[in-house]
């Protein structure tokens, strides 16, 4: 054997032992860096970050769209809803479809993992223990003429009169919000109100006077019956509206 064959047997056996040991060659990644699958991720934190805090805020507060993390909310919606929402969407709203069935990108498991943790971190059993709250989803069209006295009583003081709307909270009778929520995120509004923006429940308008299912409804119908259609809408900012024909003219007084 050559002094160069004797040379070139040692280098290949030292380069052969120091792959062994720390097995890694050239070209093949080290251990621990290694990226997950997109559809493998089922962790909570990850699976929130990556697709609801930019809308509901990184701790589920203080986003531009609803708090998920306001337990009356989590009260008011079943599991089953929750998962419906995530997973399809609600039409007439920015709320996407996230399911891979409904045209998103999270399989079935990522979607549970997403209720499964919400529930966890947010859910408390008790919230209203002793009360029951107006049903998630109204059971019957409401009367949106009474509505108008609904948000008399109940709204008026923080969103400003049917004749000029404003007040401390701003307008919820500007055309331009109205376009953009749907009356089912009215009606959670109204019912969950948004505790990371001071606004109350459906308790807490009038001390000792929550409101009831068929208020929400009416309220809902009313501010619905506001909103501008297709092709109606002003460039301008809120415009004060006219109150029905045959509007109850009391201010502050019981609704029948």
């Amino acid at each position: 054997m050559t002094l160069r064959q004797s040379s070139m047997r040692a280098f290949c056996a030292v380069v052969c032992l120091a792959l062994a040991g720390c097995n890694w060659a050239p070209g093949r990644p080290k251990p621990g860096p290694e990226v997950p699958r997109p559809d493998a991720v089922l962790d909570f934190p990850t699976l929130y970050r990556q697709n609801c805090s930019a809308c509901h805020g990184d701790s589920g507060r203080n986003g531009p769209s609803y708090p998920l993390a306001n337990p009356e909310y989590q009260g008011l919606v079943n599991e089953s809803t929750l998962r419906k929402i995530i997973a399809e969407g609600l039409p007439g709203t920015m709320m996407p479809a996230f399911a891979r069935s409904a045209g998103g990108e999270l399989t079935d498991a990522q979607v549970n993992a997403l209720v499964a943790g919400m529930r966890a971190a947010w859910y408390k059993p008790a919230i209203f223990a002793g009360v029951t709250p107006p049903p998630y989803q109204a059971s019957s069209a409401g009367d949106a003429e009474n509505g108008a006295q609904v948000y008399t009583k109940f709204c008026a003081r923080c969103h400003g009169s049917i004749e000029q709307p404003g007040g401390k909270a701003g307008s919820i009778l500007d055309p331009n919000f109205l376009q953009l929520v749907s009356n089912q995120e009215l009606r959670t509004l109204v019912i969950a109100g948004r505790p990371d923006l001071g606004q109350p429940d459906w308790r807490g308008e009038v001390e000792g006077q929550p409101m009831t299912a068929q208020q929400v409804s009416d309220l809902i119908a009313w501010l619905s019956s506001r909103r501008p259609q297709q092709g109606d809408m002003r460039s301008a900012g809120p415009e004060p509206a006219k109150a029905p024909a045959k509007m109850n003219n009391r201010r502050g007084g019981d609704v029948e």
